[in-house]
């Protein structure tokens, strides 16, 4: 799987483009406003609000403690007021990785826009059943020695997952971290790793 993932339900694209398609012709939707949509959520609110949350908390432990314990009031510091959410974190003994087995439920002011094999049915059923094989599909091997934990996001709850910080980044500044954090990531669906060097 993933974002390039052969099996995105191409009847479900079809619909979508044809509803919008409709909205477009009899003036509903305004031409841009798709397009407005898209921006606000991959460049003005997420994933910027989690990963800069994420890239705090590696460099300040008592913000990480406030994110895990009260994650409303530590997103709070990035301007956003959004109440129905845990971080769980990934430890060298525990990867943890959501999905929402009844709808897609995910929190888009915090991590953007989903990705389309998040609703995709093969990622919501077999993530609970084979989580390692749904990762290593995703080019993430997880040693059998490591529990996998499956959170399954509703509309009372969603999940986001606080990646381990790389080994080789502790002097890196908050800010040359967030660069290095990717929705994925977030999700569960991948570490976060430094460059290869040139």
């Amino acid at each position: 799987m993933g974002k390039n993932h052969p099996n995105v339900d191409k009847y479900v694209v079809s619909r979508v483009r044809a509803l919008e398609s409709i909205l477009l012709e009899k003036g509903i939707l305004p031409p841009d406003a798709v397009d407005r949509v898209v921006q606000r959520y991959e460049a003005d609110t997420g994933p910027m609000v989690g990963v800069r949350a994420v890239a705090r908390a590696w460099v300040d432990s008592a913000y990480k403690q406030r994110l895990l314990e009260d994650p409303r009031g530590a997103l709070k510091d990035f301007g956003l007021d959004y109440e129905a959410l845990r971080v769980v974190e990934n430890t060298p003994a525990v990867h943890n990785v959501v999905v929402c087995t009844l709808c897609s439920c995910y929190p888009w002011a915090v991590l953007g826009l989903p990705p389309t094999w998040y609703k995709m049915p093969a990622y919501r059923s077999r993530t609970v059943v084979e989580p390692r094989k749904v990762l290593a599909e995703f080019g993430l091997t997880i040693p059998e020695s490591r529990e996998i934990r499956v959170w399954d996001s509703s509309a009372e709850l969603r999940y986001m997952v606080l990646p381990e910080r790389p080994a080789g980044s502790q002097a890196m500044s908050e800010a040359a971290l967030i660069p290095l954090i990717t929705r994925d990531a977030l999700i569960g669906v991948a570490d976060v790793r430094l460059p290869s060097p040139a």
